[in-house]
C-alpha cells in the first residue's frame, strides 16, 4: 500500500479534531456533576409540584389571557399603542426536583357489565425547550433551536379488561426516540403514584422520531455529545408531560370498543437505501409488492354509545420532511398527520385542546424517507440514487432527497395531509371489532452477549457496540458533515490513526464481531465518563385481543420489519393463538440506533452502519420476541427472567450552554415593541410583529403561561378578544434571535390562512425572562405585551 499524504484539508481537521478533543476533555474534567442526580441537578427551576400544562379543558370561546377592551376604530389603527405586562409571579431558578414520595393512588370503581375494554385517552405537553439547546436526529453541529413552529405533544392511551385488573398503555410522544433515562423515570413516577398498575412490561413509551425535537434527554455519552450535554430541564419537562398525560387516560377511562382497520398508503414515501433492500434474497423480495411496507395500521376508539375517544394509527415513515435547515421545534409530518385529525374532532378547540387524541406512531421506518421525489445531486440535478449516495462532482454532500412541496415545510404538509386522510379513510370504515384479552410481556437483555441459534448446528453471537465509517456519512435525508462515504467497507488509516490516539485502538474481538463493518467508534469499549451505549435493552411486547404491539428499541428497516412480524405471528399461530396482527411500534423505550438484516449488514450503507450490535442482530431480536410471544400464548409470562436491570447514572455532564442574565435595551423593558404590525393584510400574507425578547428556554422552568403566542380576533357583540391560533397552531411561527450579552428579539408571524374570517385581530407575546442580583439566586420573571391591532380583509 503506497503511503498516505494529506491534503491542506485533512491536515487542517486533523488540527480541529485534535482541539475538538482537548476541549472535550476539558468538559468531561471540568463540567463534569459530582452530584447530578435527578434530585441534585442545580438551576433546573422545576419544581417538583409543576406540571406541564393539561391539554383537555373545554373550548375555548373568550380569551383569558386577554384584557376586554374595545378596539380602536379602523381610522386610528395605525397608531393604537401597543401594551407590556410585566408580572410579579417569581420561580427560583435553582429550585431542585424532589423524588415525588411512594403513595398509591386508589382505583376509582369501575363498569364491568360490558363487553369491551375500559379505554382512557390523554394527551399532555412535553416540548421542553426552544432555545438554546440542539435538535435531536440529525446529528449536525449548530442545528441548534431557535423557536417553535408547533408544540410536542405526549399522547397516551389505556386499556384495561372490564374488571379492570389487567391493563395496558401505550404512550407515543412527539421526539425523537425514548432515552432509557426517560424510560426509567417514568415508571418511577408511575410506582410512586401507582403501586404496581403501571410497570416495565405493561407500559410502551415510542417516540414518533421527528428530528426537529429538542435534544439533551440522555444519559449515555454518544447521546450525551450529539446533545452537547444533559439538559434537566428538558428532561423535567419530557417526564412531567409524558406521566401527565398518562394520568389524564387513567382519569378518563370508560366502558368502550376498539375497531382494528388497514390499508395501503401510496405517494408518501421511498427506500432510501434500496441497494441494501435488493441484498436480500430475491425470492423474499419476491413475495412483497414493494421495497418499503406501506400498510397503515389504524385503531379506532369508541365509547359503548358510540363517542369517539381516539385514534391509534402505525405507519413506516421517516419525520424529517423538515430537513437540517430547521431551527424550529416542531413535530414533522407524523404530528402534522396528528394535528389535523385532531382539530376535525376537537371542533371549537384550539390545537392542543380537546378530549379526542389522534397518535400517528412510528413502525418499522429504518430506511424509509418522505423525501419521495428522491435523491439529486443539488449541483448538477443528476439522480444519485447509487450503492454510495455520491455525485461525480462534491461527493456524498452534494446528494440530497427532496420532497414533494416547494420547500421543506410545504413538503411536511403535504405528506402528513397524506397519511391523515388514509387514516381518516381508514378509520370510518374500520369495523372488526378487537375482542379478548389483554397481556404483556417485557425483558430486559444484555444485547452485547446474546447467543444466536442461527440453525439446528449453527449459532452465532451479538457484538459490543460500535459504529461503522458509514454511520459519518448520514443519509440522503441528511448527509454527514465530513466526507465520508456510504457503502465503506475497508477503514481509513487517516481517521484509524486518529481515533486510535484520542479514544484507543479497538480491541481485535470487537473488530472481527463485526465484520465486515470498519469500526469509526468502538462505542461498547468506551466507558468515560459513562458508557457511551446501552449494553442492557428493552424487549415488550403488548397484545390487545388479537393485536400484538412489539416494541421496538430502534429503527428496523422495511426487511427487518417484515421477519420479526412474520416470526413472532408464526409463534402466536404455533401456541394456538392465530390470525394475530403484528404491529412493529418503533424507537421504544430505549435507543440503539438501527436494525437492518443480514445481507444488508454485507451492504455497510447507513444503516447498516448503525446497527450497532453487529450482523446478527436481528436475528437476535427475532429470538427475543419469539420468546415473549410464546410465553404470552402458552400463559407462562411469569417464568420469564426479569433480566439485568439497566442503570440510572448519577453524574452526567451539564449542558454546554450556559444561563444567562436576559437584558432589554436601554429605554426599552421585555416585550416592547420593535417592529409593529402593519394597519391591514389580506389573508394569504404574513402578519409579523417584532418584541424585545427574552429566552424562551426560561418558559421551560417557569410555566406560568403555556403558549408563546396567540393570535385573537375581536368579536363586537361580546366586546372581548378571542384566541383564533396559539403556538401549536401550524400557522404561526416564533423565531426567537440572539444577540449578545444576553440581548434577543422575539418575531412572531401568523400566516393568514385563507379560512382566516375578516375583522380586527391582534398578536400577543407571552414569555419569561431570566433576571439575578449580586449574591442572590437567579429568578425567572413572567411578561406579556400584545400588539396595535390590524384588519385581516379577503380581498
Amino acid at each position: 500500500m503506497a503511503k498516505r499524504t494529506f491534503s491542506m484539508l485533512e491536515t487542517f481537521l486533523i488540527f480541529l479534531l485534535v482541539m475538538m478533543t482537548a476541549v472535550t476533555v476539558a468538559l468531561l474534567s471540568i463540567l463534569f456533576i459530582t452530584s447530578g442526580t435527578i434530585e441534585n441537578h442545580k438551576d433546573s427551576g422545576f419544581p417538583d409540584t409543576q406540571s406541564s400544562p393539561a391539554t383537555q379543558s373545554s373550548p375555548t370561546t373568550q380569551s383569558s389571557l386577554a384584557t376586554q377592551s374595545s378596539p380602536t376604530t379602523q381610522s386610528s389603527l395605525a397608531t393604537l399603542g401597543s401594551t407590556t405586562t410585566e408580572g410579579s409571579t417569581v420561580t427560583n431558578g435553582s429550585t431542585a426536583t424532589q423524588a415525588p414520595s411512594v403513595m398509591s393512588t386508589p382505583e376509582p370503581p369501575l363498569f364491568q357489565n360490558f363487553s369491551g375494554y375500559h379505554i382512557g385517552v390523554g394527551r399532555a405537553d412535553c416540548t421542553g425547550q426552544v432555545a438554546d439547546i440542539n435538535l435531536m436526529g440529525y446529528s449536525k453541529t449548530g442545528q441548534n433551536a431557535r423557536g417553535i413552529l408547533t408544540r410536542l405533544y405526549s399522547r397516551a392511551f389505556v386499556m384495561a379488561e372490564p374488571d379492570g385488573l389487567n391493563r395496558v398503555v401505550f404512550v407515543s410522544v412527539d421526539i425523537g426516540m425514548v432515552s432509557q433515562r426517560l424510560r426509567l423515570e417514568v415508571l418511577n413516577r408511575l410506582q410512586s403514584k401507582y403501586g404496581s398498575l403501571y410497570r416495565r412490561d405493561n407500559v410502551i413509551l415510542s417516540g414518533t422520531h421527528t428530528h426537529s425535537g429538542p435534544a439533551g434527554f440522555f444519559q449515555y455519552t454518544v447521546f450525551v455529545i450529539a446533545s452537547e450535554g444533559f439538559s434537566n430541564r428538558t428532561f423535567e419537562y419530557m417526564v412531567t408531560g409524558i406521566v401527565k398525560s398518562i394520568e389524564m387516560a387513567h382519569k378518563n377511562m370508560k366502558p368502550g370498543k376498539i375497531f382494528i382497520n388497514k390499508g395501503i398508503v401510496e405517494g408518501a414515501q421511498i427506500n432510501r437505501s434500496p441497494s441494501s433492500y435488493l441484498q436480500n434474497p430475491e425470492s423474499e423480495r419476491a413475495r412483497y409488492s414493494s421495497n418499503t411496507d406501506k400498510e397503515m395500521v389504524v385503531l379506532r376508539m369508541e365509547d359503548l354509545n358510540g363517542a369517539e375517544l381516539g385514534l391509534i394509527s402505525w405507519f413506516a415513515i421517516h419525520p424529517v420532511s423538515m430537513n437540517n435547515s430547521n431551527h424550529l421545534v416542531n413535530s414533522d409530518n407524523m404530528g402534522y398527520a396528528s394535528y389535523l385529525f385532531e382539530q376535525e374532532k376537537n371542533k371549537g378547540y384550539l390545537p392542543g385542546q380537546g378530549p379526542y387524541v389522534a397518535a400517528f406512531a412510528s413502525s418499522n421506518l429504518g430506511d424509509v424517507s418522505p423525501n419521495i421525489l428522491g435523491p439529486h445531486c443539488v449541483n448538477t440535478g443528476e439522480s444519485c440514487d447509487n450503492a454510495n449516495s455520491s455525485c461525480p462532482i462534491g461527493g456524498p454532500s452534494m446528494c440530497v432527497a427532496t420532497g414533494p412541496g416547494e420547500d421543506m415545510l410545504h413538503s411536511t404538509q403535504i405528506i402528513g395531509r397524506i397519511l391523515y386522510q388514509r387514516a381518516k379513510e381508514l378509520y370510518a370504515s374500520a369495523s372488526q371489532e378487537v375482542t379478548g384479552p389483554l397481556a404483556a410481556a417485557h425483558q430486559w437483555v444484555n444485547m452485547t452477549d446474546v447467543t444466536v441459534q442461527l440453525n439446528s448446528t449453527h449459532t452465532a453471537k451479538t457484538c459490543k457496540p460500535a459504529l461503522g465509517y458509514s454511520f459519518a456519512a448520514g443519509t440522503i435525508d441528511g448527509f454527514g458533515g465530513l466526507n465520508f462515504t456510504q457503502g465503506t467497507t475497508v477503514g481509513d488509516p487517516f481517521w484509524d490513526t486518529l481515533r486510535d490516539q484520542i479514544l484507543g485502538k479497538p480491541s481485535e474481538e470487537i473488530k472481527e464481531c463485526h465484520k465486515p463493518k470498519p469500526i469509526l467508534l468502538h462505542t461498547g469499549e468506551l466507558t468515560k465518563p459513562h458508557p457511551w451505549h446501552p449494553d442492557i435493552v428493552d424487549v415488550q411486547i403488548i397484545t390487545i385481543g388479537s393485536l400484538a404491539i412489539t416494541a421496538i428499541p430502534g429503527e428496523f428497516t422495511t426487511m427487518s420489519g417484515r421477519r420479526l412480524r412474520e416470526a413472532v405471528q408464526t409463534e402466536f399461530a404455533t401456541h394456538g393463538m392465530q390470525n394475530m396482527t403484528i404491529v412493529i411500534s418503533g424507537l421504544c423505550n430505549v435507543y440503539t440506533h438501527y436494525i437492518t438484516t443480514f445481507e444488508e449488514y454485507q451492504a455497510q450503507r447507513y444503516e447498516a452502519a448503525s446497527t450497532i450490535y453487529g450482523p446478527h442482530t436481528l436475528s437476535a431480536y427475532i429470538q427475543l420476541f419469539r420468546g415473549l410471544a410464546k410465553a404470552i400464548a402458552t400463559d407462562t409470562v411469569a417464568n420469564l427472567s426479569r433480566g439485568p436491570e439497566p442503570p440510572f447514572f448519577k453524574q452526567l455532564i451539564a449542558s454546554l450552554i450556559p444561563n444567562i442574565v436576559d437584558r432589554a435595551p436601554i429605554g426599552k423593558t421585555f416585550g416592547d415593541v420593535l417592529q409593529p404590525a402593519k394597519p391591514t393584510y389580506r389573508v394569504g400574507e404574513v402578519a409579523e410583529v417584532t418584541f424585545v425578547g427574552a429566552n424562551p428556554k426560561n418558559s421551560a422552568e417557569n410555566q406560568t403561561h403555556q403558549t408563546f403566542l396567540t393570535v385573537e380576533k375581536y368579536e363586537a357583540a361580546s366586546a372581548t378578544w378571542q384566541i383564533v391560533h396559539n403556538d401549536a397552531s401550524w400557522e404561526t411561527r416564533f423565531y426567537w434571535h440572539k444577540g449578545l450579552v444576553g440581548h434577543s428579539n422575539t418575531t412572531i408571524q401568523w400566516h393568514i390562512p385563507d379560512t382566516a374570517q375578516p375583522g380586527i385581530y391582534r398578536i400577543r407575546y407571552f414569555g419569561h425572562n431570566r433576571k439575578q442580583e449580586f449574591l442572590k439566586p437567579a429568578v425567572t420573571l413572567p411578561f406579556e405585551s400584545t400588539s396595535a391591532a390590524f384588519e385581516v380583509v379577503t380581498s
